[in-house]
C-alpha cells in the first residue's frame, strides 16, 4: 500500500486522512507515521461519515479535547464526532445537521464546531457537549453577496472557517463574494455577530487562508486566480487589510494554454520563512519565500505534488515534511522539506482513493 514501507515504530504519531466515500475513498483512515521516514502506515478506517471531506482534531482537556470532527460534504450537510483512541474510529453521539449544504471545512472555537458551508455560503455553529458529541446547531450564519464569475461566483459559497491565533475573532473565506468575514463568537448563545468584512480582488475566488506564525499577517490563497493575497491582521480591532498579490504559478499561463490551475490549500513553515500552495490542474506545489516583514511573497519554485489533483496539504508537527492528499491519483504523497530553501522533495506515498485532506495528532 506504500512505495516507502517502513514500519510505525514506537516513536510513531497517527495521522488521519478524510476521502470522499462517493468517489470510491475509505472515509476517514487512521495511519501510523514513523518519525523517522514520515511512512504512512494503515491501521484502520471507517466509512460511517459519508463523505467526510475536512476534518479536525480537538486538543487540550475539556469538550471536544480528544475528539476528531468532520464535516460530512453532503446536501444537506451534516458534522460528526468521533472517538479516536483506537484504531478504527467510533462516532460519538448523533451526526448533526449543519443547516447548510455542502460544508467543506471546519473549526473548533470557544467551545463550538464551526462548520463552512459551500452549498449555500453559509457558517453553521454547533456546540460541542462535555463527552465531545455535537448539539443541535445553535445559529447559521448566512453570507451574501456575489462575484463577476458568473459559474462560480453567483452567489456565496463559503468554503473555510478559522479562528485567528488570539482566539477572538472568527475568520470565513468566501470564494463566491471575493471576501473575508470577520466575526464575533458569543460562547455563551453560540450565535456569530459580523464584525467586518475585507474585499479582495473582484473574481479571485478566495478559498483557504493560514495564519504567520507571529500573528500579524495573514495569506489568502485564490482558487480562480492562481494567486495568493498577503494581508496585514491586527488582532485588537479585528481588521483584515490586503497588502499584496503574488502569483503561485511560474509564469501566468495564456488562456487555453495547458490545464486550468485551481489552488487548493496554504501552509505555512513554522518559522515564517516560507509559504507553500497545493495546485490541482498544474498538479504541484508553490514554494514561496517570505521577507522578514511577511507582507512580501516570492515565487521560489514549483515542484511535482507526487500525483493529480492535490486537494489537500500539510505539515506535519516537526515542521519538517509536507503531505499532499491527491484526490484524483487516489494517495498521499509525504516530502522532506529542505530547512534551507524551503523546497520540498518527495519521499514516499501511501494509496487513499479519493483523498481529500490529512492532519496529524
Amino acid at each position: 500500500m506504500t512505495d516507502s514501507a517502513a514500519g510505525s515504530g514506537d516513536g510513531a504519531v497517527r495521522a488521519f486522512i478524510g476521502s470522499f466515500t462517493s468517489a470510491g475513498g475509505r472515509g476517514i483512515t487512521v495511519a501510523a507515521v514513523d518519525r523517522e521516514t514520515g511512512a504512512l502506515t494503515v491501521l484502520g478506517a471507517t466509512d460511517a461519515v459519508p463523505d467526510p471531506s475536512y476534518l479536525a482534531l480537538g486538543h487540550g482537556p475539556g469538550p471536544g479535547g480528544g475528539a476528531l470532527y468532520a464535516v460530512s460534504e453532503t446536501e444537506p450537510g451534516a458534522a460528526a464526532a468521533l472517538d479516536v483512541t483506537g484504531d478504527v474510529p467510533k462516532p460519538i453521539g448523533t451526526i448533526r445537521p449543519v443547516d447548510g449544504d455542502g460544508p467543506t471545512h471546519l473549526a473548533l472555537a470557544g467551545g463550538h464546531l464551526l462548520t463552512a458551508n459551500y452549498g449555500s455560503g453559509s457558517v453553521s455553529v454547533l456546540p460541542v457537549t462535555p463527552d465531545g458529541s455535537l448539539g443541535p446547531a445553535t445559529a447559521v450564519f448566512q453570507h451574501e453577496g456575489s462575484g463577476p464569475d458568473a459559474d462560480r461566483q453567483r452567489g456565496p459559497h463559503a468554503h473555510q472557517v478559522l479562528p485567528d491565533p488570539s482566539g477572538n475573532w472568527v475568520l470565513g473565506v468566501d470564494l463566491g463574494t471575493d471576501s473575508v468575514r470577520i466575526c464575533a463568537l458569543d460562547t455563551t448563545t453560540g450565535s456569530l455577530r459580523l464584525h467586518g468584512e475585507t474585499a479582495l480582488r473582484p473574481g479571485t475566488g478566495p478559498r483557504h487562508l493560514a495564519f504567520h506564525p507571529a500573528g500579524g499577517h495573514a495569506y489568502v490563497l485564490n482558487e480562480l486566480e492562481p494567486t495568493v493575497t498577503a494581508c496585514r491582521w491586527n488582532a485588537a480591532a479585528g481588521v483584515l487589510e490586503p497588502v499584496g498579490e503574488t502569483s503561485v504559478l511560474p509564469a501566468p499561463p495564456a488562456e487555453g494554454d495547458g490545464p486550468a490551475t485551481y489552488p487548493s490549500e496554504v501552509v505555512v513553515s513554522h518559522d515564517g520563512r516560507f509559504l507553500w500552495t497545493a495546485n490541482r490542474g498544474h498538479d504541484s506545489i508553490s514554494v514561496l519565500a517570505l521577507d522578514a516583514t511577511g507582507e512580501q511573497a516570492t515565487l521560489v519554485t514549483t515542484v511535482d505534488c507526487g500525483g493529480h489533483w492535490p486537494r489537500d496539504l500539510a505539515l506535519d508537527p516537526t515542521g519538517r515534511r509536507l503531505y499532499a492528499a491527491n484526490e484524483r491519483s487516489g494517495d498521499v504523497s509525504w516530502f522532506d522539506v529542505d530547512p534551507e530553501t524551503g523546497i520540498p522533495r518527495r519521499a514516499g506515498s501511501l494509496a487513499a482513493p479519493a483523498a481529500s485532506c490529512v492532519i496529524f495528532a
